[in-house]
């Protein structure tokens, strides 16, 4: 960047800070040491929770607990494929309500950052793009291109004039102190060689151009220019991160990972008290003065809104867990963290900080006022044993792996490897099993044959760009005739999709599916063919699209080769060949999850067929009584979706077992405020052969280990 646009950058900047200065509200600018409001550096904790991931009844309640915690900042992404379904067309009502869930925040006197994005990534669908833009002309996503750029600022745009008409950024007295623009983009810059800094440059300059008056960040991204923060996102910054690239610029961690996502076929990942606090104290240690734990609550991916093979269930190992409920010890040792550090946040941010080695694998980090305040972080990187210490004249022990502080550099007072607060475990009570078979009634799917469908095409198609992402399901259908004897066939099927289900003349043969880390997957099947015309019906199945990448516009999914081999030598071809194809399933189209269309079919009594594959089944519950959790325990089911009085709990893939042979999620997540008191209705499309005989309805909650008291819960 050229020094004469520096300086114009810098002086649009300080004409926004200083305006709302000379208005009397507040104001944010940084240093090199911090976030500056209100004329005041600021150490500030924060936490991640996703508006749609929770339900506004829970908002209050989560807010609430992440102040409890300590937590300073709520950080958002904003979910662009939700507010803008389709081009021009916005829906910011019920869980999208963006402005009412930073309200809620404000009113309990917490800041907001607000990750516009509209990139996220997040393990949301299609990294929160809306899938229309994908048919947009000539557009190549995140990239130094116009249609994309026309396109992202203008929900960009869209987004900081509803919060400017809403008085929501600081500079007019609001709660949100900081905006992001782009997300972890250096991870695909290099794919888009010299576009790719030209488009970082011009995204910071579109997002300052939109003077909200306050500091917008750009998360991994070491070259963005002034004056976006560049941030650090990861587990481990403090031993990670570069630092900012301007020495005007404070340090911060935008993503401190508080565990990982799951997918299916994937167990959980615990990460522990204890470490997420010794690299959250080493970073405040190196003059970090913002972090932010992604996630504090995860929630749940409601709908298709999961990107591949992610379950429905969201960071449940947070501080706060999946319902909302106290994960201990970690909500409560990062607890105790907070107010040490707060506690020591004069001389941290206005001190001299010094450091010197105290042993082979130890370090201290000194921070030192002019009023004679000083404090210290004794760190101990040996993750073996203890160590005995000399720091001014006095002997500290340190745990394994662990960072003692000592807020007036003589008594150590916390260690992050010491926990005091007592661990808890979470246990469900059944209320209700599903378990007579007069209870439920059910609507088998027909299979589509190549002369039921009057989409055709000569080719395999591409699965995304056929469904538009209306369905996770699309039928690829042909039929043909042996024209000589083929006494073993066998069906082989390769596919960049998700899931394969195989019919032969409408009867089941077999189903395959690829994992989180394989890019496709094949299928050899022998089948049985009949004498004349046979058809062949295939579903493709996505499990949430992706959401990450270079390129995601020209991803492929779906088939891409059929064959029948009938002997060594002699193989039917069927890739490029007369395919006919179906959108979605037929209970999607007539939407029998919802009261007014369960007319539409016809339901029937459960048979007991052994052919269960694509069938749907409806029944009634009362909502259990208090304001517990509730889950749905769907262990006996294999592969589907859930629905409760039309909403849609989401995605179930039971039958994808981890390698311990354990399945990846059983509990699914109803929020009470989904619920009427009596007659819910409950809807379940099985693509298997799972057993809704044994689903059953549990509440949640909490114990002290060795404790019979619950835990206080929340509203949901």
């Amino acid at each position: 960047m050229k020094v004469g646009e520096m300086v114009w950058w810098w002086w649009i900047y300080i004409a926004v800070a200083v305006q709302a200065s000379i208005k009397g509200e507040d104001y944010v600018t940084y240093d090199g040491r911090s976030l500056i409001i209100n004329g005041q550096r600021k150490l500030l904790f924060s936490g991640s929770i996703h508006y749609p991931r929770s339900t506004p009844q829970m908002w209050s309640s989560l807010i609430g607990k992440a102040k409890e915690g300590g937590v300073d900042v709520i950080q958002t992404y904003v979910f662009w494929n939700l507010h803008e379904p389709q081009p021009g067309q916005y829906d910011f009502s019920g869980r999208y309500d963006l402005v009412k869930f930073i309200k809620e925040i404000q009113a309990q006197g917490l800041y907001v950052c607000l990750r516009i994005g509209p990139f996220i990534e997040s393990e949301w669908t299609y990294g929160g793009f809306p899938f229309w833009l994908h048919d947009v002309p000539g557009i190549v996503y995140r990239t130094d291109n116009e249609p994309f750029k026309f396109y992202m600022q203008n929900f960009t745009t869209k987004i900081v004039n509803l919060m400017k008409s809403e008085g929501l950024y600081a500079s007019q007295g609001g709660p949100i102190i900081l905006s992001q623009i782009e997300n972890e983009y250096q991870n695909v810059e290099a794919a888009f060689h010299e576009k790719g800094p030209i488009y970082v440059k011009w995204a910071a300059k579109m997002g300052v151009e939109l003077e909200t008056g306050v500091p917008w960040v750009m998360c991994k991204q070491t070259d963005a220019p002034d004056p976006v923060i560049n941030t650090c996102n990861g587990m481990r910054c403090g031993e990670t991160f570069g630092g900012p690239n301007s020495p005007n610029k404070p340090s911060m961690w935008t993503e401190n990972w508080t565990s990982f996502y799951q997918v299916y076929g994937g167990e959980p990942y615990i990460r522990s008290a204890e470490d997420i606090a010794f690299h959250v104290a080493l970073f405040i240690a190196k003059k970090g003065s913002y972090i932010n734990y992604y996630m504090y609550h995860g929630g749940t991916n409601f709908g298709r809104t999961t990107s591949a093979y992610v379950i429905t269930s969201y960071y449940d190992q947070a501080p706060l867990d999946e319902y909302g409920l106290l994960r201990q010890p970690k909500w409560g040792h990062l607890k105790e963290l907070h107010i040490m550090i707060k506690n020591c946040s004069t001389p941290l941010l206005q001190g001299v900080q010094s450091n010197f080695s105290i042993g082979p694998l130890q370090q201290a980090y000194v921070f030192k006022e002019g009023t004679g305040a000083c404090v210290a972080f004794l760190v101990n990187n040996d993750a073996t044993k203890n160590v005995t210490v000399q720091f001014q004249n006095n002997s500290f022990e340190l745990l394994p792996k662990s960072i003692g502080i000592l807020p007036d550099c003589q008594n150590m007072v916390f260690n992050t490897a010491k926990v005091t607060t007592k661990p808890n475990k979470r246990i469900t009570t059944l209320t209700k099993m599903f378990n007579e078979v007069d209870m439920w009634k059910e609507f088998k799917e027909d299979i589509p044959n190549f002369l039921d469908n009057s989409l055709r095409s000569n080719s395999l198609l591409e699965h995304m760009n056929t469904t538009q992402d209306k369905s996770d399901y699309l039928w690829y259908t042909f039929s043909f005739q042996p024209n000589s004897t083929c006494p073993q066939p066998v069906l082989h099927v390769e596919s960049l999709g998700h899931v394969v289900h195989a019919y032969i003349n409408t009867i089941f043969i077999e189903a395959g599916h690829g994992s989180h880390d394989t890019k496709g997957f094949s299928m050899d099947i022998p089948i049985t063919l009949i004498d004349g015309i046979n058809n062949v019906s295939i579903l493709s199945v996505m499990v949430g699209l992706p959401d990450s990448g270079a390129f995601l516009e020209s991803r492929y999914a779906g088939l891409t080769k059929v064959t029948i081999q009938c002997s060594e030598s002699y193989i039917y071809d069927f890739t490029n060949y007369t395919w006919g194809y179906q959108i979605g399933l037929e209970g999607e189209k007539l939407q029998v999850f919802k009261e007014q269309s369960l007319e539409e079919v016809e339901w029937s009594e459960i048979d007991d067929s052994t052919n269960k594959s694509l069938t749907w089944y409806k029944t009634t519950f009362d909502a259990p009584i208090g304001d517990e959790p509730i889950a749905l325990n769907m262990s006996s089911m294999q592969k589907g979706a859930v629905w409760v009085n039309e909403q849609s709990i989401g995605r179930y893939w039971v039958s994808f077992l981890t390698s311990k042979g354990n399945p990846s999620q059983t509990l699914y997540h109803v929020p009470r405020s989904f619920l009427n008191p009596t007659g819910n209705l409950l809807v379940v499309l099985e693509e298997l052969n799972g057993d809704p005989l044994q689903i059953s309805l549990n509440t949640i909650s909490l114990v002290n280990v060795n404790s019979p008291f619950s835990y206080h819960h929340l509203p949901q």
